[in-house]
């Protein structure tokens, strides 16, 4: 079987093309606040609650995205007017268009956070930072994208080579070896 190689650019329409499209960015927390709850367990040496809380705030916050994205589906885009899925039908992502994220295999770079929350004003407008390494603090927030081509899906970037990782950095006008420690792990040679 021989796989595409893609590019999320695929999904959205060229600027010259004439045709109006749009892509989004978003960035949400269920996190503020979570550490005094957590203080309070760690005083009481509740571990079991601990991780309870954590977790609930790590699914609400994925929940909350995708609520979002529900919301621009539906309604803010629309594109999607009529759909009326159930829980399974979301759970496999039967809607149109996806919500990759900066760090996953489609967006394997961390540094694309930066341009996202500078874009969204994201510190200023929910709370999130990020930190040297582009992990979000609160840990329990989700950002990414939105794109809405009926055709766009999630898939793997795969193992890159050397000169990929050089035209890559040439690109992003960052240095070689920063952008090949982010992308040790793809380097297939």
């Amino acid at each position: 079987m021989i796989c595409p190689y893609l590019s999320l650019a695929d999904f959205i329409a060229p600027k010259d093309s004439g045709i109006i499209d749009y892509i989004g960015g978003f960035a949400v927390t269920t996190g503020i606040g979570i550490e005094e709850i957590i203080n309070k367990y760690e005083i009481e040496h509740d571990d079991y609650s601990i991780i309870m809380v954590k977790a609930l705030a790590d699914r609400l916050a994925e929940a909350f995205a995708e609520k979002m994205h529900e919301l621009v589906r539906k309604e803010y885009w629309g594109y999607s007017k009529e759909e009326n899925l159930d829980n399974a039908a979301l759970v496999r992502e039967e809607y149109p268009g996806i919500r990759p994220a900066p760090g996953y295999p489609a967006q394997p770079d961390h540094t694309e956070k930066k341009v996202l929350f500078d874009l969204l004003d994201a510190e200023n407008n929910t709370g999130i930072t990020l930190t040297e390494n582009y992990a979000m603090y609160p840990a329990s927030s989700v950002s990414g994208l939105y794109i809405s081509h009926p055709e766009s899906r999630y898939f793997n970037i795969g193992k890159i080579d050397r000169d990929q990782v050089k035209d890559y950095a040439n690109k992003k006008r960052n240095e070689h070896r920063r952008n090949r420690k982010m992308a040790n792990t793809r380097i297939g040679i």
